[in-house]
């Protein structure tokens, strides 16, 4: 297991909301935020009544506990160590809700979506399946850090759709991959550099279908510096506006400072 070097690293703040919304009778979301050990999971629970919930739940809370406990034993693992280790993990989780979901009746058609952020140096080992995203905003201005796994995307991807075109409202929840429906799930991961003051946002499409980027952007500029208001706000707006999902917000901000000690 290879370490980084051990300059200033990013420390973090992290602050978590989650809402059913306004027409669902169940919160299918499941968060796993732990700031200590760098790590952040989100998932975006489908397929019945409750189902759903066991899904997603269980890929929060074991994905956070991989990542969380390799962290631990490895406080300046390298990005690429980082990568292998939540790819794998992923992978176990995957086959863990894709098997639960054949055996017990209950569950099928039961899956996630996920995106799952894990911090070490000053980098972000960022990964997603389905329509769940991560953001950054950085000076100012906002950027997705993910793209869709969604038919519409598809569509916007090969130049059939415009991403503000009515026609694609039917497909917008389509999703291409998730944990649990298939066998076999390869996630979509990458690693981005960060700086002081960078905000990270992971949200489930119950935020992003009901406020558009640029309202996104706004609360966060204007309240980013207190991650837990910004989150609590960002939820308030997407139930404002409709609130026909669940809505999950997980915010982390960023300032360099010097690694714990022993953290070498």
């Amino acid at each position: 297991m290879s370490s980084h070097s051990t300059g200033p690293v990013l420390l973090l703040d992290m602050a978590s909301c989650t809402d059913r919304g306004r027409a669902r009778e169940h919160n299918e979301d499941a968060l796993a935020c732990d700031a200590p050990a760098g790590v952040a999971v989100l998932a975006d629970g489908m397929g019945g009544y409750a189902a759903g919930e066991v899904a997603s739940g269980a890929a929060a809370a074991q994905i956070a506990s991989d990542l969380a406990r390799l962290k631990i034993e490895y406080p300046a693992v390298s990005p690429a160590d980082l990568m292998q280790a939540m790819h794998d993990s992923i992978r176990r989780v995957n086959d863990q809700i894709y098997r639960a979901a054949r055996k017990d009746p209950r569950y099928t058609g039961m899956g996630t979506t996920l995106v799952a952020a894990a911090f070490t140096g000053q980098v972000a080992v960022i990964a997603h399946a389905g329509d769940s995203r991560a953001y950054l905003l950085r000076d100012g201005r906002l950027r997705r850090m993910t793209r869709d796994h969604s038919l519409l995307q598809e569509r916007i991807d090969l130049g059939l759709l415009r991403a503000d075109d009515p026609a694609g409202d039917s497909m917008r929840n389509l999703i291409t991959r998730a944990l649990g429906v298939d066998p076999y799930l390869e996630p979509e991961i990458g690693v981005h550099g960060l700086r002081d003051g960078d905000l990270v946002l992971l949200c489930s499409d119950g935020l992003n279908d009901m406020i558009d980027d640029a309202s996104i952007e706004q609360i966060l500029r204007e309240h980013g510096d207190v991650p837990d208001e910004a989150a609590r706000l960002l939820v308030e707006h997407a139930n404002a506006a409709g609130g026909r999902d669940n809505i999950s917000v997980i915010l982390i901000g960023t300032r360099l400072g010097e690694p714990p000690r022993g953290a070498g």
